[in-house]
């Protein structure tokens, strides 16, 4: 079993929104991205063992252990207070998993599961963790029947992809934005390496969707979802295209204060990409 490990922000014993079927999720820390929309930014950095959460933490749950945050899941009572305390977006409560105990972990909820998802943060900041586990699934007699999929904001190079391409079943990509400038003010990145990502996982025929966050003001315009239809359009074959709506639970700064898109908008847009015949779209499961 290998012994590599890595650290997980939650894990969700099952979703049906991450992925065909009902999926375990594992949500690691730390993102290469620093997204003003993002709904789960404690997932962004990584802990420097400051202890301002400590405070935040009534049942005292997060402790300074020689110089570390030390964390004692049993008392915690999933307030998020610690969560709110911090100043740089990292989780206190990050515990570390090996294959072997995500596999364990897996064997517990086999009878509800079709699949595993790794989520985050970003999911490829850990790749060799999730080669091992996908490797290790996908010899499991009990667990090789589980899909395996990656959901990610695609900012990776060819040859990482295609190092995780025989042990993964599908990926979930998220574009930002269109527009390039507009990617970077949302993102800090550009865009030009998650475009190539979808066009090389589904030339692979490895992609399962291609997922769009819809943003009043920002990614909502008739604009970005014209490009949106003419990048797919590019693509060899039909394409699972997601809308999904911008919501401001989660969120902080300034995009804490931006309007949550309308529903009407959504399908709005939604109606654009059935009527180019692009593929399957889907929108949120709840509004």
């Amino acid at each position: 079993m290998n012994s590599l490990r890595a650290p997980i922000s939650k894990i969700l014993n099952w979703s049906c929104v991450d992925g065909p079927g009902n999926r375990m999720v594992l949500f690691f820390q730390g993102c290469n991205y620093n997204c003003a929309a993002c709904h789960n930014p404690h997932t962004i950095g990584q802990c420097n063992n400051c202890g301002d959460c400590i405070p935040a933490c009534a049942p005292q749950a997060l402790s300074l252990v020689d110089g570390r945050i030390s964390f004692e899941a049993d008392l915690c009572t999933h307030c998020d207070e610690c969560l709110k305390a911090c100043q740089i977006n990292a989780n206190p409560m990050v515990q570390t998993y090996s294959v072997k105990d995500i596999c364990a972990l897996l064997r517990e909820n086999i009878s509800f599961l079709s699949g595993i998802t790794v989520s985050g943060g970003e999911a490829t900041l850990h790749l060799p963790f999730i080669k091992a586990l996908f490797s290790e699934t996908g010899k499991d007699p009990k667990l090789k029947h589980l899909s395996r999929f990656i959901d990610s904001n695609g900012h990776l190079g060819t040859t990482a992809w295609q190092s995780v391409l025989d042990v993964t079943d599908g990926f979930m990509l998220d574009i930002k934005a269109f527009d390039p400038e507009l990617h970077m003010r949302l993102t800090g990145r550009k865009n030009d390496r998650s475009l190539a990502s979808v066009r090389m996982l589904h030339e692979a025929g490895k992609l399962y969707e291609l997922r769009f966050l819809m943003i009043p003001g920002r990614t909502d315009s008739e604009t970005e979802i014209k490009s949106l239809i003419e990048f797919a359009r590019t693509l060899d074959g039909p394409v699972r295209i997601r809308l999904n709506a911008f919501r401001t639970h989660g969120v902080r700064g300034e995009a804490a204060g931006w309007p949550p898109v309308a529903r009407a908008r959504v399908e709005t847009a939604a109606g654009m990409l059935r009527h180019a015949n692009l593929g399957p779209v889907e929108l949120p499961a709840l509004w």
